[in-house]
């Protein structure tokens, strides 16, 4: 006789199934990231991800290959849009032209208050949380469409529906990803076979949220 929680893991494991498809996660190495890429892998796709800190990456990719767990990584700041290109070049290579699902999961917080935040600090978080995911989005289009089956989720938080003391930059970031660049792409790109949908979370403990956020 099998306990409920076998019997649970068992009957998803036969109703779900991604082998043979391939994802890339950003931001994969911690937090929300790191537990994506292990769901994906569990499932049976290919998952490719990436960090900033090499050591971290290489720390991880060494964990998930103990686990034989399957999962490339390379060195990415996504923040800035060349190193987004050669990612998004190094996928299409790694995966012969072809990605399934894009996880734009990578963003970063700076809790401040409005009138001391300074421009660096605005420009740092639209770069990394908001214009990353459109850009990385962009780069995968004709990945994505060429799987005959596409599927973009843009991790944001629900900070993007409500105010929240000190997170004003960031709450805008998360505001244009929950609502209209999710809904303008869903509607773009579907005639491609690309669904694109936005999670938006509460506070979840990663390292993320520790202080000073």
């Amino acid at each position: 006789m099998q306990d409920a929680d076998s019997t649970g893991a068992n009957s998803r494991a036969k109703k779900w199934s991604l082998d043979g498809t391939t994802a890339l996660v950003t931001g994969g190495t911690k937090g929300i990231g790191h537990a994506i890429v292990e769901e994906l892998a569990g499932f049976g796709a290919i998952v490719h991800t990436c960090s900033r800190n090499e050591a971290e990456l290489n720390k991880c990719l060494e964990r998930w290959k103990s686990l034989n767990i399957h999962v490339t990584g390379s060195v990415c700041d996504v923040s800035k849009s060349a190193e987004r290109e050669k990612l998004m070049e190094g996928v299409r290579s790694i995966f012969l032209g072809k990605l399934n699902i894009l996880v734009n999961n990578a963003g970063t917080c700076i809790l401040k208050s409005a009138v001391d935040s300074t421009a660096e600090e605005y420009s740092f978080l639209m770069a990394t949380n908001l214009e990353s995911a459109f850009h990385l989005s962009q780069l995968a289009h004709p990945l994505l469409k060429a799987s005959g089956a596409g599927s973009i989720v843009f991790i944001s938080s629900i900070a993007g529906a409500r105010a929240i003391p000190n997170f004003s930059i960031y709450s805008a970031t998360s505001g244009a990803l929950n609502y209209q660049l999710t809904k303008n792409l869903a509607c773009e790109w579907i005639k491609d076979d690309i669904r694109v949908n936005c999670v938006a979370p509460g506070t979840i403990r990663t390292p993320l949220t520790e202080p000073p956020c």
